[in-house]
């Protein structure tokens, strides 16, 4: 449930990434007007806070479920998240994010799964075209240029370096018919699609952050 905490918290959040990193949204207005799946590139654990800064309208996110620890699990559900445990079929977790599209609010899901390294985009997983198609919902592809100097993987430490976002076109996803399966084929290509648009703005935004 997302509530005025998430409001306030987002909004902070969003004012000091713009000081702190100098951080550009370009072509916010690409972002459809109902529930959408917001799918960026995935280079550092700042990149949650990079996400909420696209858009003032609240987002659903998934996260590892290890975050859960310590007795947090509450606040990251105030603030829109929703664990997953990776590398299984958590449904539980699916059917959150579902339910949030259902509802007309956009998700975030990283679709390289965990954070990677370097400029080359890795393969994407599946989940990110299946839950487009299961919910016949937009998926709108995001290059975050900087982040990953910004915290590399493995540092606990930010740096106050220049972050950019460059916002794709959506790609229209249609879901099938009532009682038809979702093809396999389809959730491969779409994916590929994907994975070929993430590295395009990638580079955009690494271009416009250097």
């Amino acid at each position: 449930m997302i509530t005025p905490l998430y409001r306030a918290i987002r909004g902070i959040v969003a004012v000091w990434c713009r000081l702190f990193w100098r951080l550009s949204v370009h072509n916010r207005d690409r972002l459809p007007a109902g529930p959408f799946i917001l799918a960026p590139i995935h280079r550092s654990n700042v990149d949650f806070a990079i996400a909420a800064s696209v858009t003032s309208r609240p987002m659903r996110f998934m996260a590892k479920h290890t975050l859960w620890k310590y007795g947090l699990g509450r606040v990251w559900e105030w603030l829109g998240a929703v664990p997953v445990v990776r590398g299984t079929p958590d449904r539980s977790s699916m059917r959150a994010i579902e339910a949030a599209l259902t509802g007309g609010m956009p998700v975030v899901m990283f679709p390289e799964g965990t954070r990677q390294a370097g400029p080359l985009v890795q393969p994407l997983f599946d989940g990110v075209a299946y839950t487009a198609f299961r919910a016949g919902v937009p998926i709108v592809p995001v290059g975050i240029g900087g982040s990953e100097r910004a915290m590399p993987k493995g540092s606990k430490l930010l740096r106050p370096v220049k972050i950019q976002v460059v916002v794709g076109e959506p790609i229209p996803v249609e879901r099938p018919p009532a009682g038809e399966r979702i093809p396999r084929r389809a959730v491969k290509e779409l994916t590929e699609q994907l994975s070929d648009r993430i590295q395009a703005l990638f580079d955009e935004a690494q271009a416009l952050a250097s």
